[in-house]
Parts: C-alpha cells; sequence; structure tokens
C-alpha cells in the first residue's frame, strides 16, 4: 500500500475496519502536502488515538485524558510559530474534555482540532458516549440509550462550538466511502490553513467506524454511519 511520506512505515493495532488509519493517512498527507512536517505537533489523549504517534513522522505529545486542548494551547502559546493540532476521541472531547473544549474554543485560540466521533468509549470498554445515538447499544446501556432513563441525548459539538465568538471554522466529515474520506481531508486541510493565517480555533468533526464495539461487520460499520449518524450529526461546512 502506498505510505504518505508523513507517516511511519509500521503495522496497525487498530481493529479491522478502524477509522483511525484511515483520518491518520489523510492527516499525514496533509502535513505534506502544505509542507508543515518540521514545525507540526500532535497533542493527543487518551483513547485508541494515544498512540497516534506510532503512525506519524512528526512530533507528538500525550497528555492526560481531556486534556489535549490544554496541553496544545500551551505549546502554541509558547511557541506561536509552530503548528499545533489536537486529535482526540468522543468520549475525551465531549466529556471528560468538555471543558476545555469549550474555554479553547471560547477564547479563540488558534489551534486545529481534530475530532473522532465513533459515538463510544473504544478503548476502555465501549461505554455509552456523550455522542451515542438514541437507542443504540454500548455496554453501559445494553438496552439502547434512552433519555427516559436520564441517558440524555446526543450532544453535537460542532453546533455548540459553531456559535462562539473565538471558533473560524467548524466542519463535519465522514468515512463511510471515499469520495467522503477525500471531502473530508479537504476539511481538515482548511482547518490547517485557517491556523497558518491566524483564524483563530477550528475544529473538524468525523464520522468513524468502531466495528468492534459496534459489534458489526466493518461494511456494516459504515452503513450504519450513513444511515444512522449522519441524520444526527450532519455532515458539511457548518461555520468558515
Amino acid at each position: 500500500m502506498l505510505k504518505p511520506p508523513k507517516s511511519l512505515e509500521v503495522d496497525t493495532h487498530y481493529c479491522p475496519g478502524c477509522g483511525h488509519g484511515i483520518i491518520h493517512r489523510i492527516v499525514a498527507e496533509v502535513v505534506e502536502e502544505l509542507g508543515i512536517k518540521e514545525k507540526t505537533v500532535a497533542a493527543t489523549s487518551v483513547g485508541c488515538s494515544v498512540v497516534a504517534y506510532d503512525y506519524w513522522d512528526f512530533d507528538c505529545c500525550e497528555s492526560a485524558h481531556g486534556r489535549a486542548l490544554a496541553v496544545a494551547t500551551a505549546i502554541k502559546r509558547c511557541r506561536p510559530d509552530l503548528v499545533v493540532f489536537t486529535y482526540q476521541g468522543d468520549g475525551d472531547l465531549a466529556s471528560i474534555g468538555l471543558s476545555e473544549t469549550i474555554h479553547s474554543a471560547n477564547r479563540g485560540e488558534n489551534l486545529t482540532c481534530i475530532f473522532v466521533n465513533n459515538a463510544c468509549y473504544g478503548m476502555t470498554g465501549g461505554q455509552m458516549a456523550p455522542t451515542t445515538l438514541i437507542d443504540q447499544k454500548t455496554a453501559t446501556t445494553p438496552f439502547g440509550r434512552k433519555p427516559e432513563l436520564g441517558d440524555g441525548w446526543p450532544l453535537n459539538i460542532c453546533s455548540i462550538l459553531s456559535l462562539l465568538e473565538g471558533v473560524g471554522f467548524v466542519a463535519r466529515g465522514s468515512l463511510f466511502n471515499p469520495k467522503e474520506v477525500l471531502r473530508t481531508k479537504q476539511y481538515i486541510k482548511r482547518a490547517f490553513v485557517n491556523q497558518l493565517e491566524n483564524k483563530r480555533f477550528s475544529i473538524v468533526e468525523v464520522l468513524s467506524p468502531c466495528p468492534t464495539v459496534w459489534n458489526l461487520s466493518p461494511i456494516e460499520a459504515l452503513k450504519f454511519i450513513e444511515n444512522q449518524m449522519q441524520k444526527i450529526f450532519p455532515i458539511g461546512i457548518i461555520k468558515e
């Protein structure tokens, strides 16, 4: 398989059908196309994405669960010449890290945030996440997410952040087919360019499959994104 120049030639540890590998590749391609490898720093947090540094051939650092945007803010403020981005899952960004997400965006930190939404806690056991769909079964909602049982509703992070003055770009992409993968790549590229042009906080949400937790085949997981997730989380540019 063709390997983009800014990714490392190592075996993947992700489950069959997982979307992280696809997102890793398009991020690597964007960094290569923009010629920013030597000044790019990724801040990852706890979750399946935490070992992203095993795959990218540019600087990466870990952070505590939910704190990637706090770490990225510190790096960017100390070194505003760098291109800094976070790579976070939905449980991380939208639950334990929600405070960091809201306030980093509201301050207009000149960062890029890549938000991988697979509607569950993937690494820690498949529990319900803030983005879990109504009636979706997880380890903690074995009969499906039920608002009437106190489970609440799916949290739409992009809609919330689009209301903030400090946010310059918001988009949501999907991995359910090659066309949407390429469109998602363009959103990510746009978010990096916005940072280079000092246009405040940018976030790109990516609807990504988790066949293992969803108990679906990889093909069925892609259909779940197309037929279920995109109804709740519509794809496209939300704010620019």
